[in-house]
């Protein structure tokens, strides 16, 4: 395919999967049971945390973090008592009470200093998206007690592609049109956000000739992000759903 034809068909199967039956089985459904701003960024950054493995798997766990702060997701962090957590059974994959305690102790310092939101502000004018998320890391843990938690957070200053947290960026800064994201970030321009790069959408990137590189990482990510933007500079993480969905969905 020429450039031409790559981009309808990147536009056809976003638009295919950008739709309220990505909920189905997808995580990003359980911040859509919350209406409030600070419920919903809540939610949205617990999950997508601790988005890795199984999809079904990453669910089942996110309703277990639901339960544990009685499904009342701002209240609980703004009244949280520290240790509260670390003595509690939860755990996804590495991602463990002790670590969840030390999360909710740091959200509960950001939303005491303007709020989740406002972590990711520019420290400076230039500042681009990849300098906001080191930013933002080095804001969360501040006040941190062990350097155990900080793995969590991936740095793209290190190189990392920060999936998830791009992936959390994406579901609250894109429009919600479509039912999908939220839209509820108005400092964030969707021109300036960076595709959630994971298996599928690496793998699928390639096959694409999107990508060229062989690591999944961040200089990967902004080949990839170069070839999005010439097809849709405004909203480039738009083909999240095409390069996502090709894969989980139809094995491409």
């Amino acid at each position: 395919m020429n450039i031409d034809e790559l981009k309808d068909f990147l536009d056809f199967k976003s638009d295919h999967y950008e739709n309220l039956h990505f909920l189905d089985s997808d995580p990003i459904q359980l911040p859509h049971r919350f209406d409030r701003k600070e419920d919903i960024e809540i939610v949205g950054f617990l999950v997508a945390t601790i988005a890795w493995g199984n999809r079904k798997s990453i669910i089942k766990s996110g309703e277990n973090l639901l339960d544990l702060m009685s499904h009342e997701p701002f209240e609980y962090v703004t009244s949280y008592i520290p240790g509260t957590l670390a003595s509690s059974k939860f755990v996804h994959r590495t991602f463990n009470a002790e670590d969840l305690d030390q999360f909710i102790i740091s959200l509960k310092h950001l939303y005491e200093n303007g709020g989740l939101e406002f972590a990711f502000r520019k420290a400076t004018n230039e500042d681009t998206m990849k300098e906001r998320i080191h930013h933002f890391r080095s804001r969360f843990f501040e006040n941190a007690t062990s350097s155990r938690t900080n793995k969590h957070i991936s740095d793209p200053m290190r190189n990392s592609a920060a999936k998830r947290i791009n992936m959390f960026l994406r579901w609250m800064v894109r429009p919600a049109s479509k039912g999908v994201d939220f839209g509820i970030w108005k400092s964030i321009s969707p021109a300036e956000l960076y595709l959630p790069l994971d298996v599928h959408t690496s793998k699928n990137a390639r096959k694409l000739g999107l990508l060229n590189r062989k690591q999944d990482d961040w200089k990967a990510l902004e080949e990839i992000m170069f070839q999005l933007r010439t097809m849709n500079a405004e909203d480039p993480v738009k083909y999240d759903f095409a390069l996502f969905g090709l894969g989980a969905f139809e094995k491409f």
